[in-house]
């Protein structure tokens, strides 16, 4: 039912507005379509997520709840209010804390924020905690938001950051370059750039896990309801209606033909007007569906009919790594322990749905949206369209979270469709329902695992295997069985192993990318089994890690040998007195009477930076103009990590020149390289050597053609640069130089690709170039009456290389953390049910304890000065840290994650 518009006037950020709306419009949609206040975001319509909140005379309410004519004479307040000429001290203190990764729910924080410190300008952190419970963050564990409230209360605070003189960015603990926006609202997510002409597509999903379907009358549809312009199914597309973000595994189509495979599957695309599409009953659309058997679990996939045409036994793919006769190692163990381990679906929510516009631009077809992934976006979304990819141009917005399910096609073949057919601007944005139905989950893992040792405590041999769920296409399946045999062994030294890794389909939802590709699934049978091994040993479960871990001339169970650059030993030792602390802790409180019980665990992990033995290139571009600009052409997709920042101050640091000096211009497939896809831990690592290159290259040529040293000193002035060597001055008048194809006088474009060797049969080369190391220590109470457990700390040592940026390098551990957290206490996607992040439980702002962060320095010589990922990483060890200290209080291992209270108690009863 509609309604007519009604008037409605209120204050907005100290300006009188009247607008006129449906009674029962949204606020948020009001601010947004009608208003342009972009920076309140929607990220569930539901109450669920605290994106959207505003101010409402000064009370904090969730927009998207509050009816738009409960504004009428009221005082509103956005993010958009909050600054004037100069940020607020909350804003200034968002960035000098670093607590704004991708930015989507920062609004959110400072809206909420704001009105606890205008009530109560010098809150408690139990304070900040309960008036910020109600906004979601999935990127910044939340600690760096809590010290930020803290301290905008402290008004000289407030201050101008000079930027780093040449050669001095790198190590720089600096605000992120691209911080501001994010603060002010300004940033643009990909629901924010929709053209106002732009027609809205619909999709239509199946309802079941595996279906065929037939359509009727789709012509007769559209003639019967006003405003629509079209719909496309299948038979539409022009090119090859497959895609996949590994080529060989190109499997998935833009929309299924007669049969859909698994529940959300995209089957046809209803294009028309906004208010048309808004007020349709998709009920009502003309398919009819049969449904057939499914199977959503491994073992009845294994056991049962294809799900996969030519994937015989639903395999996808199966990985080996084997080194050595792990079976006769474990017979001559002097203790062997072996055990089993299942984990759950794990949904990214992402706090940014999938989103973005399509448009043509003469004969090319431009795409702006959220991603991950640019080029491959590009060139997948040309072949599905039927066109040569330089038709294609990718321009991505500010990335709303990703975690890799944002490497994925999702928008960009519907939309695509819809604007190059009807040549009209075409725009979705997915619900959250749809997103987390449609998009990719982390996989389920169902592994089993023995580890042995000699009398020493040193490990003899190891074997895993673990089934992983896939889902219904490739995705990233393969990558998983390839990657978690080569890391099942964690950071040790294992003489002898075999480790297989299968990826399954089944019906379910598609399983992809994910922080850490599998990697914290095996983490957990294999860090669980270490500590059972320890005790079995009766050696202290830290000093059990240091005598097996990897060391420097050492070689993995993949057969590389470690020349330099390895990192596990130095974090664990530095854990040596936070864990001695912790134990000591543990004691005195576990010797009182009570059913809370202490328990302490640790944990470590490594990780290879970016693709598993192929190719894995970055291009960076770096030119000046004749007027003296220096840009960067950066095209690695900044979804919160900070890769923007930090390849910057690679990049001015290699060159020489301040930070503040360079431009950045970033991600799109017409302006910048191929930096790859944002994942696996590379940017820092792979697109940072490539600006290292690339800066360096680029000074080189400027000192020759000064004909001076590597010691002399650069500097950038209008239309001229100054070369300085002792008391001598160069000047290169750079209008007098001739421009080249991209408007540069002078240019370096370099690229790094890192050097690996494929694996052979059993696993064995050189998968990763470098890895990164890391280890933690979980403090936990678990009350045993009613199996909850209470986080008490964290503390976290990482081998970072070099740290480029020691405030970002902090944000991505406790964010990371954040995540393992929830892995491991609280998250279970369960296909059909938890559709929305009220039933979907992910960690909150008090469910994160306080972190201490160490971050260790290994450098490594193929890292950018010295540099490794760090992103991945920090997830791996969190959550089996956690299952082992839930052990060490109880005297039980949760084997089926996450390990919710009644899972414990199960646990518990079970004991005897």
């Amino acid at each position: 039912m509609s309604f007519a518009p009604v008037p409605i006037a209120f204050e907005l950020d100290g300006v009188p507005v009247s607008v006129e709306a449906s009674p029962v419009a949204r606020l948020s949609t009001v601010l947004r379509d009608d208003l342009g206040r972009t920076g309140t975001k929607v990220g569930c319509d539901a109450g669920d997520c605290g994106a959207c909140t505003v101010l409402v005379d000064g009370a904090p309410v969730c927009a998207c709840l509050t009816p738009a004519v409960q504004a009428g004479n009221r005082r509103i307040t956005t993010v958009e209010g909050l600054a004037g000429d100069t940020l607020s001290a909350l804003q200034d203190a968002f960035l000098r804390h670093g607590a704004a990764q991708c930015g989507i729910c920062t609004p959110g924080f400072l809206m909420a924020a704001t009105a606890l410190l205008e009530r109560d300008p010098a809150p408690s952190e139990t304070e900040v905690e309960d008036a910020l419970g109600g906004v979601l963050c999935r990127c910044t564990g939340y600690r760096k938001i809590v010290a930020a409230v803290m301290d905008a209360r402290l008004p000289d605070r407030h201050h101008d950051r000079p930027m780093p003189e040449a050669g001095r960015a790198v190590g720089a603990a600096l605000p992120r370059l691209d911080g501001r926006p994010k603060v002010t609202g300004e940033e643009r997510f990909g629901a924010d750039v929709r053209p106002a002409d732009a027609l809205a597509v619909a999709v239509i999903r199946s309802p079941h896990w595996h279906a065929a379907f037939a359509f009727g009358d789709l012509a007769g549809y559209v003639a019967a309801h006003p405003g629509l312009v079209a719909v496309f199914t299948a038979a539409d597309i022009p090119g090859e209606n497959r895609f996949g973000v590994i080529p060989a595994y190109a499997d998935q189509p833009a929309l299924a033909e007669g049969v859909a495979r698994f529940r959300g599957e995209a089957v046809a695309l209803v294009a028309g007007e906004r208010a048309a599409i808004e007020a349709l009953d998709l009920r009502d659309f003309p398919v009819v569906w049969t449904e057939l058997p499914h199977v959503l679990d491994v073992a009845s996939a294994l056991a049962g009919e294809p799900v996969h045409a030519g994937r015989p036994g639903n395999v996808l793919v199966a990985g080996r790594v084997e080194r050595g006769d792990a079976e006769a190692a474990l017979a001559a163990s002097h203790a062997v322990v072996a055990g089993t381990i299942e984990t759950a679906y794990v949904e990214h929510a992402y706090i940014e749905p999938e989103a973005g516009f399509a448009a043509m631009d003469g004969d090319t077809l431009v795409i702006t949206a959220c991603t991950q992934s640019p080029f491959m976006d590009r060139d997948d979304t040309a072949k599905v369209l039927g066109l040569e990819p330089e038709r294609v141009r990718i321009v991505p917005t500010a990335t709303g979270g990703g975690f890799g399910s944002k490497l994925d096609l999702s928008v960009q073949p519907l939309i695509g469709l819809v604007a190059l057919k009807t040549v009209r601007p075409a725009a979705l944005t997915y619900s959250r329902a749809e997103s987390m139905m449609s998009t990719t989950k982390r996989h389920p893992g169902s592994m089993r695992a023995s580890i042995g040792a000699d009398a020493d405590g040193r490990i003899t041999g190891m074997v895993f295997e673990g089934d992983f769920n896939t889902g219904a296409y490739a995705s990233w399946g393969p990558t998983v069985a390839v990657r978690v045999p080569v890391h099942a062994s964690g950071p040790y030294f294992t003489p002898h192993y075999r480790a297989i890794g299968r990826a399954i389909h089944t019906n379910g939802p598609i399983s992809g990318a994910f922080r850490g590709f599998g990697v914290p699934q095996a983490a957990v049978m294999q860090e669980t089994l270490y500590d059972e091994l320890a005790v079995k040993l009766g050696i202290d479960r830290l000093a059990f890690r240091l005598t097996n871990a990897l060391r420097d001339g050492q070689t993995t169970v993949a057969g590389q040998r470690m020349d330099s650059g390895v990192g596990i030993v130095d974090c664990l030792q530095a854990l040596k007195p936070a864990w001695d602390r912790a134990l000591g802790e543990a004691a005195r409180l576990n010797a009182q009477e009570g059913r809370t019980r202490r328990g302490i665990g640790v944990a470590s992990c490594w990780y290879g930076c970016g693709n598993t033995g192929i190719p894995n290139p970055s291009t960076i571009r770096l030119g000046i103009t004749r007027a003296g600009e220096l840009v960067l052409h950066q095209g690695a997709v900044d979804i919160g990590q900070g890769s923007n920042t930090v390849i910057t101050q690679i990049c001015a640091d290699a060159l020489g020149v301040p930070l503040g000096s360079i431009r950045v211009e970033g991600a799109d497939t017409a302006l910048t390289p191929d930096a790859g896809k944002t994942s696996g831990s590379r940017q820092t690592y792979i697109t940072g050597k490539a600006a290292e290159k690339s800066g360096r290259a680029l000074r080189e040529t400027i000192l020759r053609a000064a004909n001076v040293s590597d010691a002399a000193t650069l500097s950038l002035q209008a239309g001229v640069i100054v070369v300085a060597e002792g008391e001598a001055q160069r000047r290169i008048d750079l209008s007098a130089l001739p421009e080249n194809g991209f408007g540069y006088v002078l240019m370096a474009q370099e690229s790094y690709d890192p050097p690996t060797v494929p694996l052979d049969a059993n696993g064995q080369g050189k998968p990763y170039a470098v890895y990164g190391y890391g280890a933690q220590i979980v403090e936990l109470d678990v009350d045993t009456a009613l199996g909850t457990v209470r986080l008490a700390r964290i503390t976290a040592a990482h081998d970072v290389g070099r740290a480029i940026n020691p405030l970002l390098a902090e944000g991505q551990i406790e964010g990371g953390i954040a995540q393992g957290i929830g892995m491991a206490l609280m998250e279970d996607y369960v296909p059909g049910r938890t559709e929305n992040l009220h039933d979907y439980l992910i960690p909150t702002i008090g469910d994160v304890p306080p972190i201490d962060t160490i971050l260790v320095e290994v450098p490594d010589l193929e890292g950018p000065l010295g540099a490794k990922g760090l992103g991945e990483h920090v997830l791996i060890p969190t959550a089996p840290a956690i299952l082992n200290a839930i052990r060490d209080a109880t005297g039980v291992l949760v084997t089926r994650l996450p390990a919710t209270p009644s899972r414990v108690l199960e646990a518990i009863g079970g004991r005897g």
